[in-house]
């Protein structure tokens, strides 16, 4: 399957599509039964490596903690 921009196509929901691609992480993660059952292809490779290069193009866009900030993470 080929990735594209796909602007004609319907917008799903952000926090749906977020969550689904934090449980891959997370089971990727875990589960070596499927972390290594796919074989990816080169449109695979394709598709991180457009990742990649956005991510090195917007390196602006993240968020830093300095190890010296007394700020406290926490999760609700």
């Amino acid at each position: 399957m080929a990735l594209d921009a796909d602007e004609d196509g319907e917008a799903v929901d952000q926090k749906e599509f977020r969550g689904m691609i934090g449980s891959l992480l997370y089971l990727t993660a875990t589960r070596p039964d499927i972390q290594f059952a796919a074989s990816p292809r080169t449109s695979h490779r394709q598709a991180v490596k457009r990742i990649f290069r956005y991510l090195k193009f917007t390196p602006e866009l993240g968020l830093w903690y300095s190890s010296s900030s007394s700020l406290s993470l926490r999760g609700l």
